[in-house]
């Protein structure tokens, strides 16, 4: 229950985060908090599409001013890279950081369909674009 409540806590502040950062054009949560259907062990999964990638990847201090704990992991993904975080409390944090084209639907990307299809709720969607991907991937 405190697993449940502590990651919805920092998908809330992530949220209100990014909507302050005009680089953000985009925050799904993905997995299984989207779906509802996580577990104590479950990890956060968060897709951050931004105009300044290189920001997130160059440096973790943004991470730590969330208040995410260590970067635990680095890793590239196609055009997504993971920058993984473990907050104090051992709950796993992973942003799969990405430009705008993630989102594209002409035509959908096989890779962001499956992350999409496997669950998805849009946290910051200023353009639009994340509910378009939504609905072209029959999940919006």
């Amino acid at each position: 229950m405190a697993r449940a409540a502590e990651a919805a806590g920092v998908v809330e502040w992530v949220a209100r985060w990014v909507g302050g950062r005009a680089d953000v054009v985009g925050l799904l949560l993905v997995g299984s908090y989207a779906r509802g259907a996580a577990r104590a062990d479950s990890d956060v999964d968060l897709v951050l599409l931004t105009t300044e990638r290189g920001a997130y990847l160059a440096e973790d201090g943004w991470g730590a001013g969330l208040g995410l704990g260590e970067l635990v992991r680095t890793r590239r993904w196609g055009v997504i890279t993971e920058r993984r975080f473990r907050t104090p409390s051992g709950l796993e944090v992973e942003f799969g950081v990405g430009g705008p084209s993630w989102a594209c639907v002409d035509p959908v990307d096989p890779g962001t369909r499956k992350v999409v299809t496997d669950g998805a709720r849009i946290l910051h969607d200023p353009s639009g674009a994340l509910g378009a991907l939504l609905v072209a991937c029959g999940v919006g």
